[in-house]
């Protein structure tokens, strides 16, 4: 089995579905402290799939951040990489491997490789993991997990962390079907409330950095409404500044909803290759009634079908309908489009560095 990895400028990578892994991620991260770094992975295919050739390669590129955390120490973090899909039973060994092979390429300081995997959750495929209403219960306790990823690699060190970063769940809506399908597949009070708003006068409309004013005060709105983390308003202006702008790269429309010239919603659509990304939204508190929301966000996944995409991703939901989880809310209002729930295998680490990794893991453990 062979796994290369070669350095690659990452304004030369291929354009792809994953935008945490294209050339405008790495701009934007490159703003917020990391440094980016682009190779070119090559496999042998019998590393994805047991019983193929060794003799078949796949080719991919792989974006990896760099986070110092002190003067002498960092980490490393692969956003929804890498892209190539192993099966079930080769996870833990093509991880292995491709750790092993990333490792002389990454500072000698670097403490572990945390890879936030796209890969579909392997308990989210089996049947005593749903419950009797079809819901997904969630995969189980960390150390099954570990057992079953790490069985059959030699050195048993991939571990699950912490916390994810990016959305492990998320909505996938099939933007070729024709926008009478994907109006009939919304549930009945969703189709209803994107058609109060359009006749409540609802205008939904693309906007340029200038406005980026009043995306941040209904940012801050829902922020403060929601008890999330504040982000300051460059944070935003940087993800506007970045965008590739064209069609073999990222595009990002700020779009907000208003009436009479008031703003009520408002949010950013990313468009890479085939697909359109939902990445943030905020709206107002009052007016709730005007259902601005819907009218936005039905306005956008017309609008990333009309650019061509196949998919729609709503990026981020809760893994089920439970009540209590803090994303219920976002849940219900996502599903309401009629989307396909899918469950991702998160974030998983490889130290390099067992102490510091251990040390660093109990500190993240205490912040949550």
């Amino acid at each position: 089995m062979i796994c290369e990895l070669e350095r690659k400028d990452i304004e030369e990578f291929k354009t792809t579905n994953i935008l945490p892994q294209t050339p405008f991620w790495g701009r934007v991260k490159s703003e917020q402290g990391f440094i980016p770094q682009g190779f070119e992975l090559t496999i042998s295919k019998n590393l994805l799939i047991s019983n193929a050739s060794s003799l078949e390669k796949e080719v991919e590129d792989l974006l990896i951040l760099i986070k110092y955390i002190s003067n002498d120490t960092c980490i490393a973090y692969v956003p929804y990489g890498p892209k190539l899909v192993p099966t079930f039973e080769n996870q833990g060994l093509f991880l292995e491997q491709l750790s092993e092979s990333i490792k002389p390429h990454l500072p000698p300081n670097c403490i572990f490789i945390r890879y936030d995997l796209i890969w579909e959750n392997q308990w989210a495929t089996e049947k005593e993991y749903f419950d009797n209403s079809g819901n997904w219960i969630g995969p189980p306790p960390n150390q099954t997990q570990e057992f079953r990823v790490n069985f059959g690699t030699t050195n048993w060190n991939l571990h699950k962390s912490v916390q994810d970063n990016l959305p492990k769940n998320t909505f996938f809506l099939d933007l070729t079907l024709e926008e009478q399908d994907l109006l009939y597949n919304m549930r009945y009070n969703t189709r209803y409330n994107v058609r109060k708003a359009n006749k409540k006068g609802i205008r939904v409309r693309e906007y340029g950095i200038e406005h980026i004013d009043s995306w941040y005060k209904l940012y801050l709105d829902t922020a403060i409404r929601h008890g999330m983390p504040l982000q300051n308003q460059e944070f935003f202006s940087t993800i506007l500044k970045n965008q590739d702008n064209n069609k073999n790269g990222v595009t990002v429309k700020m779009l907000m909803a208003d009436i009479d010239d008031k703003f009520l919603s408002s949010m950013f659509l990313v468009l890479s290759k085939k697909r359109g990304t939902y990445l943030y939204g905020a709206s107002k508190s009052s007016k709730k009634n005007s259902m601005a929301s819907y009218a936005l966000q039905w306005e956008s996944i017309r609008m990333a079908k009309a650019w061509g995409c196949t998919e729609y991703d709503m990026f981020g939901s809760a893994p089920n309908l439970n009540r209590a989880h803090p994303l219920h809310g976002i849940h219900v209002y996502k599903k309401g489009f009629g989307g396909d729930l899918y469950h991702r295998m998160g974030c998983w680490d490889y130290p390099y560095n067992k102490k510091l990794y251990d040390f660093y893991k109990l500190q993240e453990a205490q912040k949550n």
